[in-house]
């Protein structure tokens, strides 16, 4: 079957940044719908025509993946209007927060905890892999036809790299 939306590909693949760094290996297949929003738009339409076996090799710019860093997305917020028990690495909603803590941030933004102060914490609204371009190697492992339920709620159920924020002590990045 060739992939064109909407269907569900089984992946493996290896995520590396420019310098050769590997950042995520995903070494047993995970589905990921085709027509939704579980991959970002620069892997589907490298993805369509192609079936199973197939491997590609992909060079993602930031502006193909998750966009360029910006430091109007980078928040100081007073420790004392935080949940208790925050780490660095957790993710926060911002519409969990009281409103004057990140004054700025888009109600839906997902907030990364970079860094922990004794009165504040820096919180960043940027996604993890902001700023950076991306080589992933890529393996389709199989292609299927998208079910009903996966098409009304455009996902296989994983996204490439989304992100979901945590309670205090989950030991899960998303």
């Amino acid at each position: 079957m060739e992939i064109n939306p909407p269907c569900v590909v089984a992946l493996t693949w290896t995520l590396k940044d420019s310098l050769g760094d590997t950042l995520d290996a995903l070494g047993e297949p995970v589905e990921f719908l085709v027509g939704g929003h579980d991959l970002l738009p620069a892997i589907e339409t490298a993805l369509r025509g192609h079936e199973a076996g197939a491997a590609l090799d992909l060079n993602l710019e930031p502006e193909a993946a998750f966009g360029d860093f910006d430091d109007q997305l980078v928040f100081l917020a007073p420790r004392g209007q935080l949940p208790e028990g925050i780490e660095e690495g957790m993710l926060l909603e911002a519409s969990a927060l009281p409103p004057d803590v990140v004054a700025g941030a888009p109600k839906d933004a997902i907030l990364t905890i970079t860094e922990l102060y004794p009165e504040h914490a820096v919180l960043d609204g940027n996604h993890p892999l902001a700023g950076i371009s991306l080589r992933l190697h890529l393996k389709v492992a199989a292609v299927r036809e998208a079910t009903e339920e996966e098409m009304e709620s455009g996902s296989a159920g994983t996204g490439f790299f989304r992100l979901q924020p945590m309670a205090p002590g989950s030991d899960q990045l998303h």
